[in-house]
């Protein structure tokens, strides 16, 4: 009895600090996530009031937190839209990969950490935070650009590669072999076709099965249906997570948008509740000495993020001032990176990676809405001051009579690709 009284004070005291979080992240138009994850460093070991009786009660409500986070995020795209993705943007996804991923690999092998924790770090610093950016392109109004459904193109082909890139990492981390993890994604990719298939040929038939006018009747059948279909892939050895999400593809129409409205809620806590869950296994005393790397690898992976957005809104015919919007969005990292981080940090296989994960993540949850907001009038103003240190060169060789140049029209200042107007 006594311990069930500690749980209910704990659990809901973790409860009541998040609400509290979050209320003060949106009065500052910030994303909670860094708040999140302080609260856990708070909450863990070496932290200010360290958990003791709902930690494993925590533990798995941050297992159906990634659950619900991957269905939300599988609601928002169709079968036909993946497909169609992959058929025009790969080249973008390719690029965005080699850009983001490598600076990872190499941080962890210059570390030491060797080959198995340096493809974890690298798809850490490849994902970007889907729920981030989403937030910041409907906070700056910029839903309509033209460059928008660049951005959400890469974020849906980094989606796609989870399900290919999570059963490798998995296995790795597993200590598996060729063979076994050859077999593991060789499942992982069968799964994810099959899925893909019954989604395109029979997507509104699954629909109708699951539909409702019921509210009660159709949140349970969803959130059944995933969790069951969610443990199914775990113990074919896919993870939950990609499983959950596949779910979510497979829903369309009006039952993916009475699901979305339904477990909205449910999402949001459960997700609080993993990134607390995250942070309560990461020593606050263990971040200072990664701090250094940390910071080093986002200024890094900030700017390749920008350079890939940049490259994919420039590919797709976009303006100069779009490109350098889509770029500026792409930087930010968060709950993607940390359910990486949390597979490396339950294996165990590298006891300073969690925390470089976190203050990484940090680092950039914080700077994405900024480079979002920024990035554009920077690379603005610096352009017309290169052109105006220019202008007087040319006119002193016009001046002079040397080569007879004359000088080239200026252009125009104008932005084709913002809400409402186009090219």
């Amino acid at each position: 009895m006594h311990s069930s009284a500690v749980f209910l004070i704990e659990f809901g005291a973790v409860i009541l600090v998040l609400g509290l979080l979050g209320r003060l992240a949106g009065r500052l138009q910030f994303s909670p996530i860094p708040l999140y994850l302080l609260a856990g460093l708070a909450f863990g070991e070496g932290g200010l009031l360290p958990l003791g009786a709902s930690e494993e009660f925590v533990a798995t409500g941050a297992e159906i937190g990634v659950i619900l986070l991957l269905l939300m995020l599988g609601l928002e795209y169709t079968a036909s839209d993946l497909v169609s993705n992959l058929k025009t943007q790969y080249p973008a996804g390719l690029v965005d990969a080699v850009l983001n991923a490598l600076p990872g690999a190499v941080m962890a092998l210059l570390l030491g950490w060797g080959p198995v924790a340096a493809v974890v770090l690298a798809g850490v610093t490849w994902i970007s935070s889907s729920g981030v950016i989403a937030k910041v392109l409907g906070d700056l109004g910029r839903l309509g650009n033209r460059e928008t459904p660049v951005i959400l193109s890469i974020l849906v082909l980094e989606d796609l590669a989870m399900a290919v890139y999570l059963p490798i990492v998995t296995a790795l981390l597993a200590g598996a072999g060729l063979a076994a993890g050859s077999v593991t994604l060789a499942i992982a990719l069968g799964v994810a076709g099959l899925v893909l298939f019954l989604a395109v040929r029979y997507g509104r038939h699954i629909s109708r099965f699951v539909s409702s006018d019921d509210p009660e009747k159709l949140l349970l059948v969803v959130l059944g249906l995933t969790l069951l279909v969610a443990g199914i892939a775990q113990q074919l050895q896919v993870s939950a997570a990609v499983g959950a999400f596949l779910v979510g593809i497979a829903l369309s129409g009006e039952v993916a948008e009475g699901t979305h409205h339904l477990l909205s809620p449910l999402r949001d806590l459960f997700a609080a509740v993993f990134f607390v869950f995250f942070g309560l296994h990461t020593d606050p005393a263990s971040i200072p000495p990664v701090l250094l790397p940390a910071m080093t690898l986002a200024l890094l992976t900030a700017g390749t993020k920008i350079a890939t957005g940049y490259w994919a809104a420039r590919r797709a015919g976009i303006s100069a001032r779009g490109r350098w919007r889509a770029g500026g969005t792409l930087v930010a990292r968060g709950e993607f990176s940390i359910v990486i981080a949390g597979l490396a940090v339950t294996a165990g296989i590298e006891p300073s990676l969690g925390p470089l994960a976190t203050a990484y993540v940090l680092i950039l949850v914080v700077l994405g809405p900024l480079t979002a907001r920024w990035t554009e009038p920077v690379a603005r103003r610096v352009t017309a001051r290169l052109a105006a240190r220019r202008e007087p060169a040319a006119a002193a060789m016009v001046g002079s009579g040397g080569d007879g140049v004359t000088e080239e029209p200026r252009e125009v200042v104008d932005d084709p690709d913002a809400v409402g107007r186009r090219s």
